[in-house]
């Protein structure tokens, strides 16, 4: 009869083995899912070149060689990467957003990209962490219509801003005048920015024109 403390011994070593190899087949899946989401970004983000007008966006806000920008709804980073080739200097880039995964994705681009400009800033449903008086200009793409309470956040955005600091948004309009989820009207905007002390610089009503989409408006403003 084999001893009871060799067989314990065998069946110790395989459980371990098999536990190690679950690690390691686990990372390696996760290695391989984000390296996956990586390639999608980069071909999602390159056919969103074709129609986002991304160029106009960034002049809208004027920015300057070592200005802080704040992107705020910045997902994976679409904006943020781009806006980190205009000013140059550390940290003066403050991605900002609530989903914690998005970021972590837009950090892992950012240090393959080698762009150390780029500061990711976990944000609150009510509140993005933004420094008082600190930042020239804030960009809110595809985000406005996510806010739960626009009034309060503007507060936060126009506190971050300096004086006469851009305040730039894009967003979906109704088609129809029928509102939804995930569209914003840009006069109820406007309204809601001159309410919290901005100056509505411009505006265009349609901005982005997509056969099947709903229209895009974008809005600039300024801190007074």
């Amino acid at each position: 009869m084999p001893d009871a403390r060799v067989l314990n011994g065998h069946r110790g070593r395989l459980v371990l083995f098999l536990l190690s190899a679950l690690v390691v087949f686990a990372t390696m899946y996760v290695l391989y899912s984000a390296i996956d989401t990586l390639r999608q970004l980069e071909v999602i983000e390159s056919e969103r070149d074709q129609w986002q007008r991304p160029a106009e966006v960034l002049q809208a806000l004027d920015l300057r060689p070592a200005n802080v920008v704040a992107d705020l709804g910045s997902g994976a980073g679409y904006f943020a990467l781009k806006l980190s080739l205009i000013v140059g200097k550390q940290d003066q880039v403050l991605a900002v957003d609530i989903r914690k995964l998005s970021l972590s994705f837009l950090w892992i681009r950012a240090l393959l990209a080698q762009k150390r400009n780029i500061r990711v800033v976990v944000s609150d449903e009510d509140n993005p962490h933004l420094p008082l008086e600190a930042v020239d200009a804030v960009l809110i793409a595809n985000t406005f219509h996510e806010l739960r309470d626009p009034k309060l956040m503007l507060g936060h955005v126009s506190r971050a801003l300096r004086p006469g600091g851009r305040l730039v948004i894009i967003d979906r309009g109704p088609r129809q005048g029928d509102v939804h989820a995930h569209e914003m009207d840009r006069v109820f905007v406007e309204t809601e920015l001159q309410q919290a002390g901005f100056e509505i610089v411009n505006s265009r009503d349609h901005f982005i024109d997509r056969l099947g989409d709903d229209p895009w408006w974008l809005t600039v403003a300024r801190k007074r």
